[in-house]
């Protein structure tokens, strides 16, 4: 079972798709969200705040979610961090990339809310 009142990073470069993520959270019952429209803002947030989840769309401007994953996974403080990929792409390539980087979990889009909450519980089940 998650913590619903940690930190959970969103970052997607489309405004609607930040806000779907964020409501689908709020249903899942989080309550602490924080967004960037790309990997580079991203880092930023992270280095600013306690981030304690990652929820980052693939393709983006500036720095993807894939060089968002490598960068957190190799940075001591934030290894640790789950990280959850959404990605509109269904490519396994792209998937066991993400998989070699130790994703913890990733999404195809469209998706349910009931789908995302399935991936969540997953990445939280152990912790």
């Amino acid at each position: 079972m998650p913590d619903f009142e940690m930190n959970v990073l969103i970052v997607d470069d489309f405004a609607t798709m930040r806000k779907i993520v964020r409501n689908v959270l709020k249903q899942i019952g989080f309550k602490n969200m924080v967004e960037a429209d790309n990997g580079k803002a991203a880092l930023e947030v992270i280095k600013r705040e306690k981030v304690q989840f990652i929820v980052s769309d693939w393709n983006m401007p500036e720095m993807t979610g894939l060089e968002l994953l490598k960068t957190v996974r190799s940075t001591e403080e934030y290894k640790d961090i789950p990280f959850l990929m959404v990605t509109a792409e269904g490519q396994k390539e792209q998937v066991l990339e993400a998989i070699k980087h130790k994703v913890n979990n990733y999404i195809i889009k469209p998706f349910t809310p009931e789908t995302f909450k399935e991936k969540v519980d997953k990445i939280f089940e152990g912790k």
